[in-house]
């Protein structure tokens, strides 16, 4: 009997909990996109280019964020919100053109690097988002193309 109304109780702390974090909500606004800053402004982005990043990168690396529906829930909504400031202080399509011409070629590099070692898309997005895997014949366009782009920038 005793075990019950500590269960009981439990179970009550654990329910207010829950309802009691709803009320912090991260923001979930994406910034204004500046057409000029983007990557598409002054980069040749072909189409299966751009599908392969809108399907498996612009969520965390762009301002084109497409919240989904657990962005809604804490703490859920918590990680994903870092995940997305995290992904988007690292690289940004949306403000590329802001960044200088060797830390563009940089991060053509790293781009190819992440998508090759696995370590990109992240395997928490993956989790609820299989879509965004990358085939070895995306993960060979990417890094085709970002070669190419990358060539294209002048050195400073």
């Amino acid at each position: 009997m005793k075990i019950r109304k500590i269960l009981k109780r439990i179970a009550i702390v654990s329910v207010v909990g829950f309802i009691a974090i709803q009320l912090y909500r991260p923001d979930r606004t994406n910034p204004p996109t500046v057409q000029a800053e983007t990557l598409e402004a002054t980069t040749q982005v072909p189409e299966n280019v751009a599908a392969i990043l809108k399907r498996s990168c612009n969520d965390c690396h762009s301002h084109q964020t497409v919240y989904p529906w657990y962005s809604n829930v804490a703490p859920f909504s918590w990680g994903l919100a870092s995940h997305i400031d995290e992904g988007r202080l690292e690289l940004n399509y949306s403000i590329w053109n802001t960044y200088s011409a060797k830390k563009k070629r940089h991060k053509f590099d790293e781009m190819c690097e992440q998508v090759t070692s696995g370590a990109m898309p992240h395997n928490q997005y993956l989790w609820l988002h299989s879509e965004a895997r990358l085939s070895e014949a995306d993960k060979k366009i990417l890094c085709d193309w970002a070669e190419i782009e990358k060539a294209k920038i002048p050195a400073e």
